[in-house]
């Protein structure tokens, strides 16, 4: 096994005593290991075995935020960035931290019920009316006049227009113990939990990334497996949505989607593929419901039910194929 890359991490215990460990990168026939080793218990964990560069990266770079979030520094520094992140002790990202980490939870109630009625009524996700971060801001901080609900990170213009009223209805009724502007906030936070968050977020980060490698892995091994949409549905647990935009990616990335859209595209006729891609043809590819329209009538498309969800995926399949064949044209 050769060893690739090797680095000694520290942390200074309660009694002043220093714990060393070593983290190292292996190779083995093609084969990556990442390994970590507790020196004094002479205890080793696997933090990734396998053979793909990408996944034993990211699992790398999850386990060093774990780590340094437990208190470990590293002799050798820069392994989670390729340069340190613009939000690392940024203002913006201390006004995150305290936010979070000191929510109203009576606020924070008030405000997600109000945003579970605001998604119902815009028929969207509740994430896109306003995220969980933003609102254990809004209930730290209070906000009472709209260009105080501004100063929220990620807030913006846009949702002041749709829900700034609505959110200032809740926040005026509660007292708040700070004030505006924040800019305080960089003296009242703790260093030590400003640094626990800030490596917490890095962890999440790559948490979220290993899951979607992961997921791909999957993916393409069902693909390559012959399951259709369904049945990658039930293989990857994702929205149908998701799925769809994900088979989308693997495309653009080169990925080989034929087999999936010959075995997708079989269970509609030929004359009806043709009158598809006539219309995509004609109309364009950038939306899909005009090309349902043209080719089944509004009416009949408004009657179709949930087969409707069936008609789009594969149109999206068609449209790949469509895509594929317009640049190999160009090129």
């Amino acid at each position: 096994m050769h060893i690739v890359f090797l680095n000694t991490f520290e942390k200074v215990g309660s009694d002043r005593e220093v714990d060393q460990a070593q983290l190292s990168i292996c190779e083995q026939n093609g084969v990556w290991s990442v390994i970590w080793t507790v020196a004094a218990a002479e205890e080793q964990s696997v933090w990734f075995e396998g053979g793909s560069w990408e996944e034993m990266i990211t699992a790398f770079r999850h386990g060093v935020a774990v780590r340094m979030g437990e208190g470990y520094t590293p002799i050798i520094d820069g392994m989670l960035e390729e340069r340190r992140s613009l939000d690392d002790g940024s203002l913006y990202s201390m006004i995150q931290c305290y936010g979070e980490t000191n929510p109203n939870e009576e606020i924070f109630e008030a405000l997600r019920e109000w945003r579970r009625k605001a998604a119902i009524t815009a028929k969207k996700s509740a994430y896109l009316v306003a995220t969980n971060r933003m609102l254990w801001m809004i209930s730290s901080y209070v906000p009472q006049q709209a260009e105080e609900l501004l100063q929220i990170p990620g807030w913006g213009e846009t949702r002041q227009a749709a829900y700034g009223e609505d959110v200032l209805a809740i926040t005026q009724k509660f007292e708040r113990q700070t004030h505006f502007p924040l800019n305080w906030v960089a003296e009242a936070l703790d260093p030590k939990q400003y640094t626990g968050w800030i490596y917490k977020q890095k962890e999440n980060k790559y948490k979220l990334l290993m899951e979607r490698q992961h997921q791909k892995r999957a993916l393409l091994q069902a693909i390559a497996e012959g399951k259709n949409i369904d049945e990658l549905l039930a293989e990857v647990e994702l929205p149908r949505r998701d799925l769809m935009d994900r088979i989308e990616k693997l495309e653009t990335e080169g990925y080989d989607m034929e087999p999936l859209i010959e075995r997708e595209l079989s269970q509609i006729p030929p004359a009806e593929q043709q009158q598809l891609w006539d219309a995509l043809l004609t109309i364009g590819d950038r939306y899909l419901k005009p090309v349902l329209h043209q080719v089944y009538g509004e009416e009949t498309m408004q009657g179709r039910g949930k087969t409707i969800d069936l008609l789009y995926d594969r149109l999206r399949l068609l449209r790949l194929r469509y895509r594929r064949t317009k640049s190999s044209q160009v090129s």
